[in-house]
């Protein structure tokens, strides 16, 4: 029942029951209404009718509607056709972008191509601010999900393609599977923070992330998470919670860390807690975070210490050297705002500084 349950948003099953006339806990019967497109390769429900199948949303206006409407009406549930759910809180669209590069509303089980996040109205250049974070982490050779932005009347959104579907050799798209970490460890969506309800530390731990990675995946892989980590710490990533993170399994039961995504800083925005998701050694301000304490945590996961602190030095430089690039890379995109531009590469340049130099003591 964990597994299935973080297979559905956090957000809006209320809603989600009362149009469907499902009990919000009934996690089945939501999957059998919602699931013929969830993250992976799971269709839960009628099989998929043959060949791509999706409506185009006629012009921006109308995506404009839509995603107005997303909050009462969350992944156009009682659409004829469709059935889809994703993870998470943030409200957001699985969509399929047609070759003529239309967006476009999958039905009949077809997999989306996209997820579509639309601007968080409460958290200015909501959408710039992940698509910097996103693109930094590909500067800085961090394997990430490739992100596009958009407008559609008054609304910015971004546009990430999904690394979980491929087109076969006839274009038709499939599935890949994947399980976020809350998934591997049999934890309900509500354990993805380490702290957990009442302030108890019962949630998912960086210990539990990395011997879970170990043990299903390969030890090699845990040097990818420690670069993500880190990375998230330097970027003041405060949401970066267990199903942030995920395992991509290929032909043969091959498997590795999915690439990154949901990246956004959090040191911008005031009314944002910008505590750490998981402790490093039982620490939760990354502002205090020296070389005991990582090489306590290098520790505790298995890791060399002295490894992990070299790496901690290496990576604030890297992200450091890389701002200005990511901030050209980003500046051409139409929710691209100059002032909110400078203010986040002054505040993960600091960051970078304190952390890396703090690292090596």
């Amino acid at each position: 029942m964990p597994w299935l349950a973080n297979l559905l948003p956090e957000t809006h099953l209320s809603e989600i029951g009362q149009q469907l006339k499902v009990s919000p806990q009934d996690i089945v019967g939501l999957l059998t209404r919602l699931g013929r497109d969830t993250a992976g390769a799971f269709s839960i429900g009628e099989p998929r009718r043959d060949g791509n199948n999706f409506r185009v949303v006629p012009d921006e206006a109308a995506l404009e509607r839509i995603l107005n409407e997303l909050p009462e009406r969350p992944f156009l549930v009682g659409e004829q056709g469709v059935s889809m759910s994703l993870a998470g809180v943030q409200d957001k669209l699985p969509v399929y972008l047609a070759e003529d590069g239309n967006i476009a509303i999958p039905v009949d089980g077809t997999p989306s191509t996209h997820i579509l996040k639309p601007d968080i109205r409460r958290l200015t250049c909501s959408v710039q601010n992940e698509a910097f974070c996103m693109t930094l982490a590909k500067l800085c050779e961090l394997e990430a999900a490739e992100v596009t932005t958009g407008k559609a009347g008054k609304r910015d959104y971004l546009l990430v393609k999904r690394y979980d579907r491929i087109a076969d050799a006839q274009g038709t798209i499939r599935r890949v599977h994947q399980e976020d970490f809350c998934q591997l460890l049999g934890l309900f969506p509500s354990e993805k923070y380490e702290r957990t309800g009442l302030g108890q530390w019962g949630g998912a731990s960086l210990v539990q992330l990395f011997g879970a990675l170990a043990r299903y995946v390969s030890p090699a892989e845990r040097l990818k998470l420690l670069d993500a980590v880190i990375f998230n710490v330097l970027i003041c990533n405060s949401d970066s919670h267990a199903k942030n993170y995920s395992v991509l399994v290929g032909a043969a039961g091959t498997a590795k860390l999915a690439p990154l995504y949901d990246l956004m800083c959090a040191a911008v925005y005031k009314q944002v807690d910008q505590s750490l998701p998981q402790q490093i050694a039982k620490k939760s301000n990354a502002n205090e975070l020296n070389g005991n304490d990582w090489r306590e945590f290098a520790s505790a996961v298995g890791l060399s210490p002295a490894v992990v602190t070299r790496r901690v030095r290496e990576l604030s430089d890297r992200v450091a050297s890389k701002l200005e690039e990511a901030l050209g890379e980003t500046e051409h995109n139409p929710s691209f705002h100059r002032d909110f531009g400078a203010n986040i590469l002054l505040v993960i340049r600091k960051r970078c500084q304190r952390i890396g130099r703090q690292a090596g003591g």
